[in-house]
């Protein structure tokens, strides 16, 4: 896949969370989105957001997706053996403290993913767009499927009856992780649900509808009771070049 061609909906995707040297993570943003963009889309692979975390200044937090497993092991394989990485890995790595903080993730049903088209990104340099982008990530017991068809039959519609239709709702991807060399979380049953406000009063102003609604209080108990741990909720602002803002 060129990066001018449209991207279909990616059938794998990982949410990656990386930790950051102090006060290094503009520059990493600048790199990654100058030299580590489209040299990775060659390969096969979609990059389709990029983000500041804005609860944590030394987080950076992005997203890629692959048409299946098979072409992320190919994908991976040739960029991270490639000459791109060869030139530009050391830097980026060198702004890391820690870059395994990775979950693996299918759409959750077809349709749930992302549509993205590389060949509408803005160029290098482009300011920051603003966007306030939302990740809130529920936690279940390995192998309990209740937990999903909660969020997917009960707080779902809640959601999208208070707020903005979510830009994405992601599930686990159970397939063993064929690249070594890149770790991701295992043991995980996790659904995602990535919601774009034009800014963070609106993201706020959404929680409060959603208990304030007549039976959303109810379903977040009932998530509360299935889950294995709080919920993890990102609050992040795209980058110049996030696809996904």
């Amino acid at each position: 896949m060129s990066p001018t061609d449209p991207a279909p909906s990616p059938a794998v995707i990982e949410l990656r969370q990386y930790t950051l040297r102090s006060g290094r993570r503009d520059e990493l943003i600048d790199l990654f989105d100058r030299e580590l963009v489209e040299t990775q889309e060659e390969t096969g692979m979609v990059v389709l957001g990029q983000f500041r975390d804005l609860d944590d200044p030394d987080r950076f937090v992005w997203l890629r997706g692959f048409p299946d497993m098979a072409v992320r092991h190919r994908a991976l394989t040739a960029f991270y053996g490639g000459p791109v990485w060869a030139e530009h890995g050391p830097r980026a790595n060198a702004t890391m403290v820690d870059s395994d903080d990775v979950l693996l993730l299918r759409p959750m049903w077809a349709g749930s993913g992302f549509t993205v088209r590389p060949a509408e990104r803005s160029r290098p340099g482009t300011p920051a767009p603003d966007r306030f982008v939302s990740v809130t990530v529920w936690s279940f017991p390995p192998g309990d499927p209740d937990g999903e068809g909660l969020i997917r039959d009960a707080l779902l519609p809640v959601l999208r009856e208070t707020g903005p239709e979510p830009l994405a709702v992601l599930t686990t991807e159970t397939a063993p992780n064929t690249f070594a060399r890149l770790p991701v979380r295992t043991g995980e049953n996790v659904v995602a649900v990535l919601t774009s406000y034009p800014d963070e009063s609106a993201h706020r102003g959404h929680l409060a509808a959603v208990r304030a609604h007549p039976v959303g209080r109810e379903i977040l108990s009932r998530v509360e009771k299935e889950q294995a741990a709080s919920p993890q909720i990102l609050r992040l602002a795209p980058t110049g070049r996030s696809l996904v803002n």
